[in-house]
């Protein structure tokens, strides 16, 4: 039971750096080009919907 905890925990680990590299290059991409950002921030939360979804598949696969 504990290697799937530590699985996990590296999975939330990638989670976040994911997210937080979007995050990061979206905010970038507002300042460089303000009237994009309809379509960045869209882009965005799309990107971290899939990155939070594969965590939600590691979670899973550390239960079973």
């Amino acid at each position: 039971m504990s290697l799937s905890v530590i699985g996990y925990g590296m999975c939330v680990i990638g989670a976040a750096l994911g997210i937080s590299l979007a995050a990061s290059n979206v905010a970038n991409g507002m300042a460089r080009q303000p009237e994009v950002q309809g379509r960045l921030f869209t882009v965005f939360i799309l990107a971290a919907a899939f990155i939070e979804a594969l965590c939600l598949i590691g979670f899973v696969v550390a239960i079973m």
